[in-house]
């Protein structure tokens, strides 16, 4: 990304670090191993110099972590909207069932497949260019949701809904990691971005509950909309600005010298069709039986090789390569990419099928399932904040195995639990245990995964990190519901919607995510052994 430039008022506010010189494709700081790999994500061919950044003040420094987060906070209160609302909103504007999970659905995406593309954009023109279109794009849709009057309608403004989100993220990340300074400040922004999210979520489905049983469930849109647009005029004057781009020819020769479009068309189109197939097979698993769904799953499979052929036919031409082949050679960056799709996927996927314990199997109501899946948002909330200030004072490999190991402790207890027995004797340990290992993996991740990429590109950097997290979502969702069907369907329980039937499919579900902390806690153990501390301040 380019660097900044610093006018007389920014100086009084700012302090610049030095300029230093890197080679390509070496993260600034100390690498995470012993061998780094080279990038070829800049046209440059032997080394480049990474221009000064300015770093904020720390009151400017707060303000700006506060209206990232804000912004998140509100896209995620939306989902946790249409999350709770969905009945009542499916009666009021005849959702038809083929439909009923495609304002969800269609918000993760459309999200999932524009990250790498929005990422490598902002990483060119400068990510106050794309955060704050995106963040106005995301208030504008959701504040167009409540005046929906039809299934399609919502459907189309929850997908541009997610493009717009997929402009916020990366580049969030990208601008606390040039802009704030190392160290505490920084990592406890990255672990406040992130916090942003399941905050949001939850406290949607929360208050978001309260608008559907008294005053509508458009009221939280136009609640949400609304603040979003006042973060956009905080973001206006708060946002560090970008570098002058200079002529109009030259940015768009840069746009199109500078991105790997056809890699990030492949990496796109494959997220997409997976995300697509998968998102069907949670609705139904008969829909895999269709030609249609068999071979776009087959194609987004196909695209996988073809992405990794292509990285390499770019290096060997000294051309910009979206997410060089040699990256995943730097085991701590590959391993965390892992982990963040097995341990979203659990964390999302505990979250829904806890709600389904408390409804379907003890019949409890949509508002006590909300505040009885309260105390992992709670949690998350504190472990998130703990992790950014103590994550530059704890090696790596001992925050993350520890938290790993207490998160699979939460689905085992969803596993063995007697739904007969009280709350708080299982189900409340499940639920505090629940965020323990993607929280702090969010942020040492993060920190992780910036270190692998230059500095120029951070913003793909978050791209390609929350990519996984998405993808693992949407693995996650289809994986435990085609278990959770099929092992209800062969229950010997006559009534296959019963509760004590339902509870058979549940079971194996907590399973699947237990055995998959498992497997996120052995590569942990064997990816992140040479790893030391992350997110300390640097001279």
């Amino acid at each position: 990304m380019a660097t900044q430039t610093i006018t007389e008022l920014e100086l009084q506010t700012c302090s610049v670090t030095a300029p230093k010189t890197t080679q390509v494709g070496t993260a600034p700081g100390r690498p995470l191993s012993d061998a780094t790999p080279p990038s070829s994500s800049t046209p440059s061919s032997a080394s480049i110099v990474e221009e000064a950044y300015p770093h904020l003040a720390k009151s400017r420094a707060w303000i700006v972590i506060t209206q990232l987060c804000g912004i998140n906070f509100v896209s995620s209160f939306s989902n946790g909207l249409v999350s709770i609302g969905l009945p009542t909103m499916a009666t009021a504007i005849n959702i038809p069932n083929n439909l009923l999970l495609w304002p969800s659905s269609a918000f993760y995406l459309t999200m999932g497949s524009c990250l790498l593309i929005a990422g490598s954009v902002a990483d060119v023109i400068g990510p106050r260019r794309v955060n704050i279109p995106g963040a106005l794009l995301t208030a504008v849709m959701i504040l167009a949701s409540g005046f929906a009057k039809d299934a399609i309608t919502l459907i189309m403004l929850r997908a541009i809904q997610g493009i717009a989100n997929a402009m916020v993220v990366p580049t969030a990340i990208s601008i606390v990691s040039n802009n704030v300074e190392e160290g505490t400040a920084r990592n406890i922004g990255f672990a406040s971005i992130f916090l942003s999210m399941p905050l949001g979520f939850a406290v949607g489905m929360i208050v978001g509950g309260l608008f559907v049983s008294t005053v509508g469930w458009e009221v939280g849109f136009y609640t949400g909309g609304g603040t979003g647009l006042l973060l956009v005029v905080v973001a206006m004057w708060a946002l560090p600005k970008d570098a002058k781009l200079g002529p109009l020819t030259t940015t768009l020769k840069r746009l199109a010298v500078e991105i790997d479009w056809v890699g990030a068309a492949i990496a796109s189109a494959s997220i997409a069709l997976l995300s697509y197939v998968l998102a069907m097979l949670s609705a139904d698993t008969a829909h895999i039986k269709e030609p249609s769904n068999i071979a776009l799953l087959v194609v987004s499979l196909l695209l996988l090789p073809a992405f990794a052929m292509w990285m390499e036919f770019q290096v060997k031409r000294g051309r910009p390569a979206l997410i060089p082949n040699q990256l995943w050679k730097n085991i701590p960056f590959t391993s965390v990419c892992l982990m963040i799709l097995l341990c979203n996927a659990v964390v999302n996927c505990m979250e829904l099928y806890s709600s389904l314990f408390f409804q379907e199997v003890q019949l409890l109501s949509a508002i006590e399932t909300a505040i009885r899946i309260l105390p992992q948002v709670l949690v998350g909330a504190i472990l998130s904040l703990l992790a950014g200030v103590l994550v530059n004072r704890v090696h790596v490999m001992a925050s993350i195995m520890i938290s790993s190991v207490l998160a699979a402790g939460s689905p085992l207890l969803m596993a063995v639990i007697d739904p007969s027995r009280s709350y708080w004797i299982m189900a409340f340990w499940a639920q505090l245990l629940a965020p323990f290992g993607v929280d702090v993996l969010f942020t040492v991740g993060t920190l992780v995964v910036s270190e692998a990429f230059p500095r120029k590109t951070q913003a793909l950097a978050g791209a390609v990190f929350n990519t996984f997290a998405q993808v693992g979502t949407s693995i996650g969702l289809c994986i435990t519901s085609v278990i959770s069907l099929s092992v209800t369907e062969q229950s010997s329980v006559p009534n296959k919607e019963s509760p004590q039937a339902l509870m058979q499919g549940y079971r194996a579900a907590f399973w699947a995510l237990f055995a998959w902390m498992i497997a996120a806690c052995v590569i942990g153990m064997f990816g992140l052994r040479t790893v030391g501390k992350v997110g300390i301040k640097r001279e």
